[in-house]
């Protein structure tokens, strides 16, 4: 699997229904200078996890703020690749790592607190989801297939191998440092580390499905303001990982039909 072009500008999609889709790029665990925050207005915000993980962030929010770095030392002996990721950063001068993600709690207290309170859309189905629930069951199913080919591979030397080859993929920025970038490099590593127990096809799908909910948050952004002349000119904002920015702009360049998605409440 190749490393993909780690860049840090936003990509922009006008829809062709009305409206814009901003995918602002940013690194796992991370709290990323304020010069590499989105420079665009946003009306929306949608974020590529379910109703559940959101709820569960929460928690982990309050835990830490009683324990600090409870998440961060639990990963750091959990034996995965996030665990690997974690370990890395933290070897770096850069302010993080933290958990549950710095940038995605923040942006949430934002759309929370903002203009009386700006909508928010889980972009992931929940379990109750009959077709996610059957992709689920698919994705395990390939995970037990590819398990044991992994399991066979030393994952040290693969982890080593794809962070270096990660280095050469880095868009150079006047704000991104070499602590900076070494961090963009753990972070794609440990991202094409996940991606790797899914089939292309079946990350294909996932991909085509949130674009589609994508599409979904935004017409439901744009309609809920009917009484104002220019709310087909919304904006959702979408935080997504660096290393994931590629593949999802392509998804949503096919622009997939729309499967609506209503707020959080």
């Amino acid at each position: 699997m190749d490393v993909p072009q780690l860049t840090w500008s936003s990509v922009i999609f006008s829809d062709p229904k009305g409206g814009k889709i901003v995918l602002w790029p940013h690194l796992p665990c991370v709290r990323m200078p304020n010069m590499l925050r989105p420079r665009e207005s946003w009306d929306g915000l949608a974020l590529l996890a379910s109703s559940n993980d959101l709820a569960e962030w929460r928690i982990e929010e309050e835990q830490d703020k009683e324990s600090p770095g409870i998440h961060r030392d639990s990963a750091l002996t959990s034996g995965t690749a996030f665990g690997r990721l974690v370990s890395d950063l933290v070897e770096l001068e850069i302010d993080g790592p933290n958990i549950p993600d710095p940038e995605q709690i923040r942006l949430i207290k934002h759309a929370e607190n903002a203009r009386g309170g700006m909508p928010i859309y889980s972009i992931e189905p929940n379990l109750d989801d009959e077709i996610w629930e059957d992709y689920l069951t698919r994705s395990a199913d390939e995970q037990v297939r590819l398990g044991n080919l992994l399991a066979t591979l030393r994952t040290s030397k693969r982890w080593k191998t794809t962070r270096r080859a990660a280095i050469s993929q880095i868009e150079k920025n006047n704000y991104v440092d070499v602590e900076l970038g070494a961090a963009s490099a753990s972070s794609a590593t440990w991202w094409l580390e996940e991606e790797r127990w899914n089939s292309d096809e079946l990350n294909c799908e996932r991909n085509l499905r949130f674009a589609s909910r994508l599409r979904g948050a935004l017409r439901d952004l744009c309609d809920s303001r009917v009484d104002d002349g220019g709310a087909q000119d919304r904006t959702l904002l979408v935080p997504i990982h660096q290393a994931w920015l590629p593949s999802m702009s392509e998804a949503i360049s096919s622009w997939p039909d729309v499967e609506l998605v209503v707020t959080e409440e």
